[in-house]
């Protein structure tokens, strides 16, 4: 029988699989006891119930590694409790073996990320491999990566637990209650209708797993999952003797073979992730819709598609070939198109997502359900959960076919090595510039930004002796450097029409954007300011320019991947303090392009009839005009470091606007020369050097904030001020010039990681390989410390920054 729903629950969480029980007993631990977790079959009957239970730790993502650690950490003190609440946590470690040349430099950066974890990995040889793993073959290994703390757990044991400590802390849990429809009115969650009655609530949270884009769709919202076949098998016993006797075998990936293992009982679960998948496509038009009956079941076995993990499986443990195999467990798994989980509020006010776990949600799933009771209570996560939030994805991937697309790549690629810029193909081109036939006529060489199609760089090579060693060189191109020398000696055209733009207009749009933004906004229209947005924690939920265009309008733009992320912010900034404003993404509307270098003025006055000198157009002034026939909004902005200006102009004449500046001879030049440049200047990115996490006077952008009114943010800022940073963003010079960081890499003072490399990459015309790190408040410039650039400790000097024209002067020529 269905169990008795109330009529109403602060918060209804649909789902009752791992995530579903995560976020409810979180919710729970919070002290939020109004919570009912709704369930259309039995609890673990979707994909939890045959999921391989995996839990490793480490991620290049630090929020993530955080997140699995705190799951381990959760499930050990679980299992240490006993009896039902124990989820049969197995602390076998884990081993990850490097079968080439490419994968122990893998391995080697690995342990980077694990040092500034806290993780401890231990770069081990294969003979030392064998020994944790007796049945594996050394043939071809180079090396293995060994984490103590990993382990594994019962799927199934540990949603139990964690469901029945949420009911004993108030939840109320329905299981046999489907939800047929999610009610709601100007955009806000008002309830949800259930086969069992209907119930009134404030927040539903989908935690619906392979389900999780058909629950969506009730409440008109998007969420791009699509469930992948995804197969394993539990084999017979092995031979006696073959397995120790005194402690669990350590899970054992090897990457390169596709396949991984861990011990079951006596014999072994082995899969992989094959290079021809198979969506489950229930139906042609969406990819994602499950049957309604689908609960607790497996797909047919498809031993074809499996052959080619088997074959490998044997190649790396050998005993496989005379083992039986007791079973072969076909499940869908919902993947999303980036690899990376979908969680967070979406456009609907109230309506929260946890789903997309890509099957590696058993490994997130405690840390999961944390930052979402702390996002659903607190209206913030907690840490930097951009790259997991669902508004990532952009309207494109309302689009079935593009969704497919994106993710089967992803899904045949997992296990491939994912150097830095490195490009995907799946979906190519969809959004263009109205330069892009220009661009492409012209050599121009294509990366792919929340699906805008952006040049990299063009043609024309430079030297290729400043190509750096290891990963940087990966996808380094030598075309950058003659396109940077270009911009810092004469000028370069850029395309930046991908750049996000947003409207903000109506009665109320000036003082809103004094309460939104933490700088001096209410200038006189014309002005353009570089500002942040903070949240309540004084953390920077944005960094973008705000132009005001008319007393009661103004645009803000911002990085092309995080329109979405600052449009969804401000909207609920909105309906917080029920400002009357018009928030729009204007983003298609506007062509965009960078004219800079010592030679703008020069080039770009001959075509307009408006003064471009410092005293009739500033630094940070905007004006209205034309250039060549083209009617343009021209700022006087810059994120190079020299001279110059952003001429926006309607899409419809971005064609002839691109043609009237490139007519001048000036070199065009690419979003990969605007990365060092704006390297050598010191100028921030968000999500990589400022994040939600960071505040202004860390960052250094103290600057942008204005001393007086008030601000969201405000008061966690001035209480960081009265302590004092901790810690400071500062600029790393290398001894090497060919070792080169890109993010990521952990940095070392005095024989101790102290923090991380943010952003990192070739200053050419400084000559030096640069890296932004957060260091102690206080360390001295001129101090020595180290960067791990593909596992081997550079020496480096802490440097006074900006490193090129620390006045300002170039700017302001």
């Amino acid at each position: 029988m269905p169990d008795v729903l109330p009529g109403r629950a602060r918060i209804v969480i649909i789902g009752g699989g791992v995530g579903g029980a995560s976020v409810a007993y979180h919710l729970a631990e919070r002290g939020e006891r109004d919570v009912l977790l709704l369930e259309r079959s039995e609890l673990t009957s979707g994909s939890t119930f045959h999921s391989a239970g995996l839990v490793g730790q480490l991620r290049s993502d630090p929020a993530l590694t955080r997140m699995n650690v705190y799951s381990a950490e959760l499930y050990r003190k679980l299992e240490a409790g006993g009896g039902e609440h124990a989820p049969g946590w197995v602390e076998s470690g884990s081993l990850r073996l490097a079968s080439s040349a490419e994968r122990l430099e893998e391995i080697r950066r690995q342990a980077g990320w694990a040092a500034r974890s806290g993780l401890p990995l231990e770069l081990i040889s294969a003979g030392e491999a064998r020994e944790l793993f007796p049945l594996m073959s050394m043939d071809g290994v180079l090396g293995a990566a060994y984490t103590p703390t990993d382990g594994h757990v019962d799927p199934s044991r540990l949603c139990y637990a964690l469901a029945a400590l949420a009911r004993a802390n108030g939840v109320t849990i329905a299981q046999r209650s489907r939800v047929v429809a999610i009610n709601t009115t100007n955009g806000q969650v008002t309830g949800v209708r259930t086969d069992q009655g209907d119930v009134e609530c404030e927040v539903v949270v989908d935690c619906g797993g392979m389900f999780a884009a058909e629950i969506g769709r009730l409440a008109g919202v998007r969420i791009p999952v699509v469930p992948m076949s995804h197969q394993y098998v539990v084999t017979a016993p092995l031979p006696a003797g073959s397995m120790p006797a005194d402690r669990p075998l350590p899970s054992l990936r090897d990457p390169d073979l596709l396949v991984y293992y861990r011990q079951e009982v006596d014999g072994l679960v082995m899969g992989g992730y094959e290079r021809q998948s198979a969506p489950w496509t229930a139906t042609a038009s969406s990819y994602d819709a499950v049957p309604a009956d689908f609960n607790g079941k497996l797909l047919s076995p498809d031993w074809d598609r499996f052959s080619e993990i088997i074959e490998n499986a044997q190649v790396r443990v050998p005993a496989l070939v005379d083992t039986g195999i007791v079973t072969m467990i076909n499940g869908p798994e919902a993947f999303t198109p980036d690899n990376e989980f979908c969680l967070g509020e979406t456009e609907v006010a109230g309506f929260f997502v946890a789903a997309g776990f890509c099957a590696h949600g058993i490994a997130g799933a405690g840390g999961i359900g944390r930052v979402m009771a702390d996002w659903i209570l607190d209206g913030d996560p907690g840490m930097d959960l951009w790259h997991m939030d669902v508004r990532r994805f952009g309207r494109h991937y309302r689009s079935p076919g593009y969704t497919l697309s994106r993710t089967v790549e992803n899904y045949e690629s997992y296990y491939d090595i994912r150097y830095p810029a490195a490009e995907r193909a799946a979906g190519r081109p969809l959004r263009t510039s109205p330069a892009y036939p220009w661009h492409a006529a012209h050599g121009a060489v294509f990366g792919e930004k929340a699906g805008w199609e952006r040049v990299n760089h063009y043609s024309e090579p430079g030297s290729e002796q400043l190509r750096p060693r290891g990963w940087a060189g990966r996808h380094w191109s030598p075309c950058v450097e003659p396109e940077h020398r270009a911009v810092r000696e004469a000028a370069g055209l850029f395309d930046e029409s991908s750049f996000a733009k947003i409207s903000i207009s109506g009665p109320d749009a000036a003082a809103f954007c004094a309460h939104v933004f933490a700088g001096r906004v209410d200038r006189a229209p014309g002005a353009v300011v570089y500002t942040q947005a903070l949240n309540d924690r004084g953390g920077i939920e944005m960094d973008v320019t705000v132009t005001r265009l008319a007393a009661d309008e103004f645009l803000v733009v911002t990085g092309t991947a995080f329109g979405t992320h600052d449009l969804g912010w401000l909207r609920r900034r909105a309906r917080l303090t029920g400002a009357s404003v018009r928030l729009a993404d204007v983003t298609g509307a506007e062509a965009c392009f960078g004219l800079w270098g010592p030679q703008a003025r020069d080039l770009l006055d001959p075509l307009t009839p408006v003064s471009l000198t410092n005293a009739d157009f500033p630094f940070g002034t905007m004006r209205e005009t034309t250039v060549g026939d083209v009617p343009v909004r021209a700022a006087r902005v810059t994120f190079v470091g020299e001279l110059g200006w952003e001429l926006y102009c309607p899409t419809e004449y971005g064609a002839a606007l691109w043609r009237t500046l490139a007519d001048t001879g000036v070199r065009p030049c690419g979003y990969r020369a605007i990365e060092s440049l704006r390297l050598e200047k010191g100028y921030r990115v968000w999500g990589a050097d400022v994040t939600p996490e960071t505040t202004p006077d860390e960052a250094g952008l103290g600057f942008a904030v204005r001393r007086n009114g008030e601000f969201v943010g405000r008061a966690a800022l001035l209480a960081a001020r009265e302590r004092g940073p901790a810690r400071t963003l500062r600029c790393l010079l290398l001894d090497d010039p060919r070792a080169v960081a890109l993010g990521g890499e952990p940095v070392r003072l005095a024989g101790e990681v102290v923090g991380q490399v943010t952003s990192g990459g070739y200053g050419y015309t400084v000559a030096r390989s640069i890296a932004d790190a957060y260091l102690p408040a206080g360390t001295a410039e001129g101090a020595e410390l180290d960067v791990q650039v593909d596992g081997t400790w550079e020496q480096a000097t802490v440097a006074a920054s900006p490193l090129y024209d620390p006045t300002g002067a170039r700017i302001r020529a």
